[in-house]
């Protein structure tokens, strides 16, 4: 579900300079072969141990999980095919570069914290993952699906270390975190796979209706968690990673590619880690509710707790405790590393290894409380709604400048640090949508593209006018 700040394994050579502040020279470009292992391996990640799970505390159908899924990867990848590496490979800029010149210095700032505190929560939720299997041989209770403060001091103790440690080894810098990500992704994969095997032997399937069945109809949601019917499936599925694709955080991966067909290379990432992961998950789910322990909540009218360690070593021992441990160090690791330089764009004074410190101990506190992890369908959503919007900024832009006839990379030519065009437009569109959402108890994954489409009109309107004054 995160992006490193360049792309694992693409970026090796260019270790001694990435080109942040000019385009990437065409010796360093790469085909699309080269994006296939990087997307499979980061989409398998953490994550999937929790969203897999969490979309049967939904009550989804069979059609809707399986058929629902297809449709919203593939416009997730169509997504970053005709939007993100389109816009890359004409460019070659990396996000943030890109936004500095649209939008100024001081805007961008604004974004960096947004963007550093989010993925700082989203690193929490991954400590909270890997929580769960390093608890099991201390007999640790699990965080129920409800949880939202720590349940205990074995929790506490155990969540600080593990922070620690990803904390430590993130501030030793990219190539620590890249090499050792390369080295588990795999695994990872092999474990998932695994997974979902051992998970339909359990279950007794022997036939392809009896897979279907494990869904069947659907049901009603568990306490606390919504509805989730065809439509929440796709437009989720599809925005999971809005942040990456519409929000064009993935500029600063595909301006390394050669062609904007690498951007078909995600599909590795969604049908792997977003398919095959989270149906795996999902299964290993359905095999626990089918305990007594599963059924005596269910009875009390509560919600089995979704702890991804004890789902994966039910399934398959050890291998399982070691795989969610990797599963969410791989995702933990580099999103402080990516918080970490958010942070120092805001802090330049600090040294990466100083900021990446405060990214991983404000990630460490945010695991410490389970809601994190627990919510992570309604906190992904909330964080691709943030922060796309400002993608669409950089594509209406793009395809639209001319015929609108304004000034491209406005805050560059005019020597502006803050682009009132982009506040206004983001800001509008941000708190129109929301207030929808709240007001009305629309899920926010649904009001995420017009709030995009909304930004970007908004966008071509006011630099109009403010540019012609």
């Amino acid at each position: 579900m995160t992006k490193y700040e360049q792309a694992e394994g693409i970026l090796d050579d260019a270790s001694g300079g990435e080109f942040e502040r000019t385009p990437v020279p065409k010796s360093k470009l790469k085909g699309w072969k080269s994006f296939i292992g990087m997307y499979a391996g980061e989409h398998a990640a953490g994550t999937e141990f929790m969203i897999g799970p969490l979309f049967l505390t939904a009550g989804v159908s069979a059609f809707d999980l399986i058929i629902g899924l297809l449709l919203g990867n593939l416009l997730a990848v169509l997504s970053w095919r005709f939007l993100t590496a389109e816009i890359a490979i004409k460019n070659r800029l990396t996000l943030y570069f890109q936004l500095e010149k649209i939008c100024g210095k001081k805007l961008v700032t604004g974004y960096n914290l947004a963007n550093g505190i989010l993925f700082c929560f989203l690193a929490g939720s991954m400590i909270t993952v890997s929580a769960t299997a390093v608890g099991i041989p201390f007999d640790m209770p699990m965080p129920k699906l409800t949880d939202t403060m720590p349940n205990g001091v074995t929790w506490v103790v155990i969540v600080i270390i593990i922070g620690a440690v990803i904390s430590l080894i993130a501030a030793r810098g990219y190539d620590t975190v890249t090499k050792a990500a390369n080295v588990m992704s795999p695994v990872i994969v092999i474990a998932f796979l695994a997974c979902g095997v051992v998970a339909l032997n359990q279950l007794g399937v022997g036939s392809f209706s009896d897979f279907w069945n494990i869904w069947g109809e659907g049901a009603e949601p568990f306490p606390g968690q919504i509805k989730f019917t065809f439509w929440h499936v796709v437009i989720w599925s599809w925005f999971a990673n809005g942040a990456m694709h519409i929000g064009m955080s993935d500029l600063s991966v595909f301006r390394f590619a050669k062609e904007a067909k690498a951007g078909w290379a995600t599909a590795a990432g969604m049908y792997v880690g977003h398919y095959m992961a989270w149906i795996a998950a999902a299964l290993l789910y359905a095999v626990y509710l089918k305990s007594p322990e599963a059924m005596a909540f269910l009875s009390n009218g509560d919600a089995p707790p979704v702890a991804p360690g004890p789902l994966a070593y039910n399934a398959i021992g050890v291998f399982g405790i070691i795989a969610v441990v990797l599963a969410g160090w791989t995702t933990a690791n580099p999103t402080i590393y990516r918080a970490g330089l958010a942070f120092q764009a805001i802090l330049p004074k600090l040294s990466t290894a100083k900021v990446t410190i405060l990214a991983g101990t404000i990630a460490t506190i945010a695991g410490l409380f389970p809601a994190f992890a627990m919510k992570l369908l309604g906190f992904v959503a909330l964080y691709g709604f943030i922060l796309a919007p400002f993608g669409a900024i950089i594509v209406f832009e793009h395809f639209f400048h001319k015929k609108v006839g304004i000034i491209k990379n406005y805050a560059e030519v005019a020597n502006l640090s803050f682009n009132k065009s982009v506040f206004w437009a983001w800001a509008i569109s941000f708190g129109l949508f929301y207030f929808i959402s709240i007001q009305f108890d629309v899920f926010l994954s649904f009001v995420t593209l017009p709030a995009w489409l909304l930004c970007g009109v908004l966008f071509l309107v006011f630099s109009k006018r403010f540019q012609n004054k």
